[in-house]
């Protein structure tokens, strides 16, 4: 197809938050002639599950960038009173132990919001036609070679297009054939509601984002937008992996007594909370190491979870979806320029332009990964008294990593420097340099298994 014509078709695996935000992108930070962007969702509707997603600065600055306005308003997303973006408190006496600050956040607009995810991803929806969507679309597999990709799905159809985006979380693992994810030993116990069910009813109750933590387990609460509340409670769990993944599935129903009963000894707030919170549903949490490339055979990427596993920590996951699909944008604009009118985009444009765009990502998503995998391998630690325990608690809650270089990293910024760093002009083909002689053998052919995204 880009060997006959002007046209580019772009396939898009999974319209959640990555797949759709990267539509929008393309459609508007790109200036690719033709550009034919196609989303497929396994889901039969587009519907978000019912848990909350944190916006920092950086994600609700490229939501103004992409044109998602109403995602920025006081009415569908959250951002606390006194300008904080997070506060952290001593699960035992409710003191608050260190909170996040911002550095360099001008604008009340971009502080960190929350939001209840279906309101956001329904803000996304209103910026991509109906007729580019495809729901109940559960993909088998997908191919590439020479000539475009093709995507098969469960009914038999197939899609076809010049470039594969893997946009469905973090199931994406099968793009590349050994790649596991780590149990972190987390689950989380999610929850959102009206907020009538907790305003006025418990004495003092925090207007801005809380989390108390514990020696093992944390307690996270927050108003969100939309007259909106969410409770979040994060227990180890001490089951290894494989029989976890026995046992609990995402997003499935928890018992909310289990819930309570977790948090029975804390302060009377927590307490408090737990007692109204109306239900809940289970989150395991897992992470993986970074990617070697994030291009497969010189026309397929990932974006998102897909990406980079980081298991929520942060709770950074919408923001580096959002990054992801400006820096790919910029990465398409600056390929696919309209100066080459009357001129075919080769195969070679396409790889340029993917290769781009994980330079500008990868390095950055690589780091937060890092810090993860570190922060994983130190869980377990035993101590020879409650005092002492308490004592690492503290230590542990005022030396945590600094995040600013995660909540108002500028991928602008980034992008400019992925350019400087390739001679301001192309970026290296890392879908050549780091796939192996065998598969650079069969590029002529690559079979990429896909699942769909899960809403």
């Amino acid at each position: 197809m880009a060997a006959e014509d002007r046209s580019l078709r772009v396939l898009i695996a999974g319209a959640g938050i990555a797949g759709v935000a990267a539509a929008i992108s393309l459609s508007r930070v790109s200036s690719a002639v033709s550009l034919d962007v196609q989303l497929y969702e396994q889901a039969p509707e587009p519907l978000e599950i019912g848990a909350s997603i944190a916006l920092s600065p950086n994600g609700m600055r490229t939501l103004e960038k992409l044109g998602v306005h109403k995602a920025l308003s006081d009415e569908v997303g959250y951002r606390g009173p006194n300008g904080i973006p997070q506060i952290f408190r001593h699960w035992k006496t409710d003191q608050v132990i260190s909170a996040d600050t911002y550095t360099n956040v001008p604008n009340p607009r971009h502080r960190t919001t929350r939001f209840h995810r279906g309101h956001l991803h329904a803000a996304l929806f209103e910026h991509v036609p109906s007729r580019f969507i495809h729901l109940g679309k559960r993909l088998t597999r997908a191919e590439a070679n020479q000539n475009g990709v093709t995507l098969h799905f469960e009914d038999g159809s197939e899609a076809h297009g010049d470039i594969l985006i893997g946009a469905d979380g973090i199931c994406s693992k099968s793009f590349v054939a050994d790649y596991k994810l780590q149990f972190s030993g987390k689950v989380f116990m999610r929850s959102t509601f009206d907020d009538s069910l907790v305003e006025g009813k418990i004495p003092s109750l925090p207007t801005d984002s809380m989390h108390w933590w514990g020696p093992c387990d944390n307690f996270f609460a927050s108003k969100l937008g939309k007259n909106q509340y969410t409770t979040v409670g994060a227990y180890d769990d001490p089951r290894t992996a494989e029989k976890f993944e026995k046992g609990i599935s995402w997003d499935q129903s928890g018992d909310v007594n289990f819930l309570r009963g977790k948090y029975k000894n804390w302060n009377p707030t927590v307490r408090a909370l737990t007692e109204l919170t109306p239900y809940t549903n289970l989150f395991p949490n897992f992470a993986g190491d970074a990617l070697p490339t994030w291009v497969f055979a010189s026309r397929a990427t990932l974006i998102g979870d897909a990406a980079h596993a980081h298991g929520g920590a942060f709770a950074a996951g919408g923001s580096l979806a959002l990054d992801d699909a400006l820096a790919l944008g910029l990465a398409f604009r600056h390929v696919f320029k309209p100066s080459n009118s009357g001129q075919p985009f080769s195969l070679d444009d396409i790889r340029k332009a993917l290769g781009l765009y994980s330079n500008t990502r990868q390095p950055h998503t690589a780091r937060l990964l890092r810090i993860v995998h570190n922060q994983i391998e130190k869980r377990g630690v035993q101590f020879d008294s409650p005092g002492e325990e308490d004592a690492a608690l503290v230590t542990r809650m005022r030396s945590r990593p600094n995040t600013e270089g995660l909540s108002e990293h500028d991928v602008e910024a980034a992008f400019v420097a992925a350019l400087e760093q390739t001679g301001a002009a192309e970026a290296p083909d890392q879908s050549q340099a780091l796939r192996s002689t065998d598969e650079r053998a069969d590029e002529s052919r690559v079979t990429i298994q896909l699942k769909g995204s899960n809403l």
